[in-house]
């Protein structure tokens, strides 16, 4: 059974110098005060110009970020790969709302599974739907509001993207994985993404879906869309995962004043994540998974799914993944074991990566002991190196 617990293993890629930086910075995240004004004055500081970036990018994003430009990425991407873990290139260039950004978007999308394609570290590719079409508008579709002819015209555009980035994954042999968003627009992505699998899934799991565990319908979801895929012939990519929008999605259902889609308790969302990896590892030859998770349990009981259904540890129907920046004690001791692992690497212009990198913070603080457990991995291995010498 692999060791969570070997921090030597964990850090092994990380100097004595970004271990410090690190610390640091998880030692400021564990404030929720101190991190959400922080968010507010760099947000302020950017917007008035003030030569901020620099710092940000010798700090926040090194530590999460691969850099801001593709190119920017590759020596990270060669780092991680010297220890059997492959990258995913994640271009995070959120709040979009222009046709040209979208374009933009979709041609880095496009970008990285050519690079993909060239690179046997890059295994993967990933997007967002709103960074490629209007929230607005997604939400109309999903409510099944009556559509004006120039919106019917501009979500045509935006299938038009997916399709293009799904057709090149296909055509290039790499699978891309369609992120999960918001639940009042999570319905036409579905839709989107069943569509996509539907037509480019017949060989092998080329398009994935996302399944946020903490939504009280997604197991449900699961096993109806695996039905549907052996009535038709097509294979299921999933990525699973808790989620990543659970205060907001709370806030609006009370705001608004409908049933909440969110699971009762935190048991409940373990127990629907666990169930939905041992429900694919059942059905692996119609499912490919890629696990993203931080939970140490799940992890261990992924593994002991694929011991249990005879899945080998390099079997590329199953990854496990973790953000760049987070849970190296899990990463890299699975990665060292001879596991598939991904570590999901951000790029893209700073100001525009902003809202991810807030979100990264506001999820290490809303995570019960996620940074607290950050924290004390790096402090044990600060102490282990600092005996060592």
């Amino acid at each position: 059974m692999v060791s969570f617990k070997n921090t030597e293993i964990a850090f092994q890629s990380l100097s004595d110098k970004k271990l410090q930086k690190k610390h640091l910075l998880f030692k400021l995240m564990r404030h929720s005060t101190l991190t959400r004004i922080g968010g507010y004055f760099i947000k302020l500081a950017l917007h008035l110009r003030l030569p901020v970036t620099p710092i940000l990018k010798h700090t926040i994003v090194d530590v999460f970020c691969g850099g801001e430009t593709i190119k920017d990425c590759s020596t990270k991407i060669n780092e991680l790969a010297s220890f059997n873990i492959k990258t995913v290139l994640d271009y995070s260039a959120e709040g979009k709302t222009t046709e040209k950004d979208f374009k933009e978007t979709t041609n880095q999308i496009l970008q990285t599974i050519i690079l993909a394609k060239k690179n046997p570290n890059i295994p993967f590719s990933v997007f967002k739907v709103s960074s490629i079409g209007r929230i607005e508008l997604l939400e109309k579709v999903d409510r099944k509001i009556h559509l004006s002819q120039e919106e019917q015209q501009e979500f045509n555009r935006i299938l038009h993207r997916i399709n293009t980035i799904c057709k090149k994954a296909s055509q290039s042999g790499i699978p891309v994985m369609i992120d999960a968003e918001e639940s009042w627009f999570q319905d036409v992505i579905d839709q989107i993404a069943e569509d996509m699998m539907k037509t480019y899934n017949k060989e092998q799991a080329i398009v994935f879906n996302t399944l946020q565990m903490y939504r009280n319908d997604r197991l449900d979801y699961l096993k109806r869309v695996h039905q549907n895929s052996m009535q038709n012939g097509y294979f299921l990519g999933f990525k699973v995962v808790r989620g990543a929008y659970l205060e907001k999605e709370s806030k609006r259902a009370k705001k608004i004043g409908y049933n909440s889609p969110i699971q009762k308790n935190k048991y409940d969302c373990d127990n629907d994540y666990d169930k939905a990896l041992e429900y694919a590892c059942e059905n692996i030859h119609g499912i490919s998974i890629c696990a993203g998770t931080h939970n140490e349990e799940s992890s261990r009981y992924l593994m002991q799914l694929m011991r249990t259904y005879k899945v080998e540890k390099n079997n590329p129907k199953v990854y496990f993944a973790q953000l760049m920046g987070m849970s190296n004690h899990i990463s890299h001791n699975l990665a060292n074991e001879g596991y598939n692992v991904l570590k999901y690497m951000p790029y893209g212009p700073i100001k525009d990566m902003l809202p991810y990198l807030i979100r990264r913070a506001e999820e290490n603080k809303s995570i019960s002991g996620q940074s607290g457990r950050e924290l004390n991995f790096v402090k044990k291995e600060l102490n282990r190196r600092n005996s060592v010498t």
